[in-house]
This record gives structure tokens, sequence and C-alpha cells, in this order.
């Protein structure tokens, strides 16, 4: 590690690793996906790996427009949501300055906040940028349309530019999204990974002023969004509005994981997305490790700030009652 440079942040989605150290396979609750994702048959012309992609992407971001009724100008796309953090970072703390981050959150926020040469805000300063994950990573909290305008029209006062995190809206209710504001000092982050169940396949995009995204974009990697995962997403936005049958079923198996976690005597805060963040009242490394014995990988949050926490992902029926019984065997 160079000098001066922080940790990495922890992240969930072991299973390959877990594969490889221990020649067993896992049930992956530890990354929140969509159980349920719109069936994708698609097609990847071999051509394409011919030529370089388009940088600008400009056929990308017109599917992305029609989406969500946004001019190509609006649109910024990159390597999954994470590089658009790290851009978007770049743009803004160029010459230092204050960042408002609540925990717990996605940790990459402070990260690149770091990495960009800013600093997490101090008391009486006035923050560059505020970041805001809604539904947020672990809480799975979903703050109102309205709170959040409310939050926005504040910071413009102010002069910082919000920074929203939407990756899991589309899971949780598209309806308290700010996807219509266009307002000067929004960003406003999406993913496929989450709601299309492709981690491997990383894309991101993200909604600014002109201005903002041309600073995103000059500060992208050239050709970052390779041309398999441009395909997939053209592709992928026409089948979004299945997403609605994601989000019915998800809501069901939340409704069954609550109530199995409850009866184990868990602390479990009212879910709004597809994972449930849950209170065990001690610490969270032994029963991770327990349920991985079993098969089962859940997201310890002590790197979260929350060591007696752990956070479960909603799987298909038949998988949530595999956890809920290795659960009831490992907390006795």
């Amino acid at each position: 590690m160079g000098p001066g440079l922080p940790e990495k942040v922890r992240h969930g989605g072991k299973v390959k690793q877990h594969l490889e150290n221990t020649g067993q396979t896992a049930i992956d609750f530890s990354a929140s996906l969509n159980p349920f994702p719109p069936a994708m048959e698609w097609h990847f012309p071999p051509d394409l790996l011919d030529h370089y992609p388009d940088d600008e992407y400009l056929q990308l971001k017109e599917v992305i427009g029609r989406q969500f009724h946004r001019d190509v100008e609006e649109i910024a796309v990159g390597n999954g949501s994470i590089e658009l953090i790290r851009s978007f970072c770049q743009a803004m703390f160029r010459n230092n300055g204050a960042a408002k981050i609540d925990p717990p959150t996605f940790g990459e926020y402070h990260l690149s906040v770091q990495l960009a040469g800013g600093h997490l805000m101090k008391e009486g300063e006035i923050p560059i940028a505020a970041f805001l994950c809604n539904p947020n990573n672990p809480t799975g909290q979903l703050l109102g349309k309205k709170e959040v305008t409310t939050r926005l029209k504040s910071y413009a006062e102010q002069g910082t530019c919000m920074f929203l995190d939407e990756a899991f809206i589309e899971l949780s209710d598209p309806g308290e999204s700010l996807i219509d504001k266009r307002e000067t000092n929004l960003c406003l982050l999406r993913s496929l990974t989450k709601c299309f169940s492709v981690p491997g396949l990383r894309f991101g995009y993200a909604f600014a002023n002109p201005e903002l995204v041309r600073a995103l974009e000059v500060l992208r990697p050239p050709w970052s969004v390779n041309a398999f995962a441009e395909c997939f997403a053209i592709q992928a936005f026409k089948k979004y509005q299945e997403l609605e049958e994601s989000r019915r079923k998800i809501r069901a198996e939340c409704n069954f994981l609550v109530k199995s976690l409850q009866d184990l005597g868990f602390l479990v805060r009212p879910p709004s997305a597809n994972f449930i963040l849950a209170d065990i009242g001690k610490d969270a490394g032994a029963l991770c490790n327990s349920l991985a014995c079993h098969g089962i990988l859940v997201r310890d949050c002590t790197s979260f700030g929350l060591p007696h926490s752990i956070r479960i992902s909603v799987r298909t029926s038949s998988e949530n009652k595999v956890l809920a019984e290795a659960l009831r065997v490992c907390v006795q």
C-alpha cells in the first residue's frame, strides 16, 4: 500500500472466495441483489469486440434518456456506480473541501472523498458535497421524496451539492425517487447491478447538470464501459418496467425473513429495500462464521460501525427458508 493511503472498504459478495478457500458452495445473502430479476434473453454480437466502444456512449445515453425523460447532456455513465462516486469526488474535492456523510452508510463515499483530497465535515464547516444513500445501506431506511427535496433545497441555499445514491430504489419504492428533479446542486446515482442481479457486469449511470456531467466524463477513463456491459444495458432498459414484479415478490419474502429474525429475538429495523439489518445483541463475527460453516454467507456489519449487526439480503423462498433454519440452529 502506498504511503498515506487509507484502507480499502470491505464489501459483501464473497461467495467466490468462500468456494476457493473451503471448496464448498454457499448461498450468498451478503450481496443485496434482486432475487427475481427480469428474464434477459439478450444477444451480444461478437463483432462488437472488434472495435472500441463509442466513448461518448451516445446510443446508450439516448436509451437511458428515453426511459427517464432526460437529455443526454444530463447523463454520465461508468464502470459500475463506484467509478461514478470516485469521479464525482475528484470533480468536487480537487482543492480539498468538506463532505457531509452520516454513518452508518456505504463506505465508498468516505474513501472516495479521502482519495480526492477532501475530508469529513468539521463543526462549523459548510460542506462542498453531502452524500445520501436512499434507501440507505446497510440500514434499509428509505426517506420520502418530500424530505429529500427539503434537504436538497437547504443544501442549495448554502452552496452544497447533494450526491444522492439511489442504487437500491428500483427494488424499494421508485415513487420516492428524485429522478425527475433537475436541480443544479443534485447528482443522482443509479446502477443496473442490483436490480438486474448482474454484479459481474459493471454498469452505473448518473444524472446531473450538464456542466457536472462534462466533468464526470472527463474524469472517467476512456472506454471504461466495455462493449459487453453497454450492450447488456441497452437491452436491459427494455425490461425496466418488469421490476415492478420484482418489488412485489421481494416484499413478500421480506415479510417472511423479518418474522423469522424477530422470532429469534433479533432487533430488526423496518426494511424498505431488498435487505434487512438485524441487531443480534452480541458480536456478529461468531454468528457469521457459524453460518458460513452451514453454507450461508451474511454481511458482518462491523465495518459499518455496527459490530452487533448483520445485513441479510432477500433471496428466493426456498433459500430464505434454508437461512431461517440455519439461523435457528446457529443461535441455539
